[in-house]
């Protein structure tokens, strides 16, 4: 099993080696006959070589942003994409390199020419380099465990990743440990743990770990915090430190700052598409431009979010508070589209800059949701642990309707691995997030929040 692994990866970064050499290959094609005669600056051949390798390192650190690379693990569509952006963004950056070098704009049909190139050579290879992944490689025979929760949804989700994953047989705990262990050892690649106490899960994780099987485990609360804690060295015992507060003073100092120069770089940018949507919103039907909603942020504290309307005046007139559905009927056609591109969430940058919300951060939820939430699950109040935040790692990982378990284990994982890099890569994966759509699926009909029968994992 070994072995295979890593023969697997090395044909993963073959093929990923290959596409990277070929994008950089191009730009360095179009920097020597196109763009270098031009430049006034004047370059030998290590001038020539450090041009290329500003752009290659560039990409490099997009591609590894973006996980352009991921060949296998996501789906041929979101490889593109994570390429995509990258590509536009470095080739952006080496426009502007360029114009600097030039003392002024240099031609931008090359650059546009060669981005058009890189784009479809992209989306030719992301789904070429999966398919080369699928053909060698078969999904990996698994083996499930479980309790006494229902295990539809956690199938579900298993079978939507076909290319990878394969359940061929599903065990009750009540069968006896004994039993699952000679079952996994005749010839599953893998043990899918799914809601079992926590004895039997201690035993098969550690039996599995000593006969090198891997284990694929959905975390419990109790887990996620202690994957962020720190491991002290007083004596010559091992003890972990959970710490009361997540954040540091430097580190939230570093945070604000980052969220008030990004949030006035963006009103900026951005202000000629709220002038737009807010022109539009208004001529549509007349009603008011803004919606203002009680949310609640950090240590409970509500406030009022700004966003643009995108639902009918009159769509909470009986005073439920409820998510919006798939096909919600009141949202407006104006409000599907700035919903789908994610507009309407732009006015609450003024939010950041207030100092009641922050640019990555827990999704701020309506008091009324939360009393919902933990009367089932008293631990949701853990995400207020730090500052709501306008995009966060239950939206970048996680979609709308994600059941409230599994935002606050996703929002737990962000809280308790907290960096100022981890902010600001979750910032890049969100514009990638815009791009997917199965990210804004709103909740089934009928459904006012976002809870779901028998969603939580048993022990909690």
């Amino acid at each position: 099993m070994r072995k295979a692994d890593a023969v697997k990866r090395i044909i993963v970064l073959q093929l990923i080696a290959i596409e990277f050499a070929v994008l950089v290959v191009g730009y360095a094609l179009f920097w020597l006959k196109k763009y270098k005669p031009f430049i006034t600056v004047q370059f030998w051949q290590k001038g020539d070589a450090l041009v290329i390798a500003i752009y290659a390192v560039i990409l490099l650190m997009f591609f590894l942003a973006y996980g352009a690379g991921k060949i296998g693990y996501l789906r041929s569509f979101e490889i593109f994409l994570s390429q995509a952006i990258s590509i536009l963004v470095t080739n952006v950056i080496a426009f502007a390199q360029l114009s600097l070098m030039n003392g002024g704009l240099v031609k931008s049909k090359y650059i546009l020419l060669l981005t058009l190139m890189q784009l479809g050579f992209a989306l030719f290879w992301s789904f070429f380099a999966n398919f080369i992944y699928r053909t060698v490689f078969a999904p990996r025979d698994l083996l499930m465990v479980y309790g006494d929760r229902p295990i539809d949804d956690i199938v579900k989700k298993f079978n939507s990743r076909k290319d990878r994953f394969m359940i061929s047989k599903k065990m009750c705990i009540s069968e006896g440990e004994e039993a699952i262990k000679k079952e996994i050892m005749k010839r599953y690649q893998g043990l899918v743990i799914w809601d079992i106490p926590q004895k039997s899960r201690n035993d098969l994780l550690k039996f599995c770990y000593s006969k090198s099987i891997r284990v694929y485990m959905m975390p419990k609360i109790s887990d996620v915090i202690v994957q962020g804690a720190e491991v002290l060295h007083f004596f010559d015992t091992p003890v972990m430190l959970t710490r009361e507060f997540p954040l540091s003073f430097e580190q939230r100092v570093i945070k604000r700052l980052i969220d008030l120069i990004c949030a006035l770089i963006l009103v900026i940018l951005t202000s000629p598409i709220m002038a737009i949507t807010a022109i539009v919103i208004k001529a549509t039907d007349g009603g008011p431009v803004f919606y203002k909603q009680k949310r609640v942020t950090i240590g409970g504290k509500i406030f009022r979010i700004i966003k643009f309307r995108s639902m009918r005046v009159d769509a909470e007139k009986d005073g439920q508070a409820r998510l919006a559905s798939k096909k919600d009927p009141r949202i407006t056609p104006v409000g599907r589209f700035i919903r789908k591109v994610r507009i309407d969430e732009l006015p609450q940058l003024f939010n950041i800059l207030a100092g009641d919300m922050s640019f990555v951060g827990p999704r701020p939820e309506r008091p009324e949701i939360i009393k919902e939430y933990v009367k089932d699950m008293p631990e949701f109040r853990f995400r207020t642990k730090v500052k709501a935040g306008l995009a966060g790692y239950a939206q970048v990982y996680g979609k709308y309707n994600t059941t409230p378990y599994d935002k606050l284990k996703l929002d737990l994982i962000y809280i308790e691995n907290y960096s100022t890099w981890l902010d600001l890569r979750l910032m890049l994966l969100t514009l990638k997030v815009l791009f997917m759509p199965d990210a804004t699926e709103g909740v089934a009909a009928g459904q006012l929040t976002a809870l779901k029968e028998d969603s939580r994992e048993d022990g909690e």
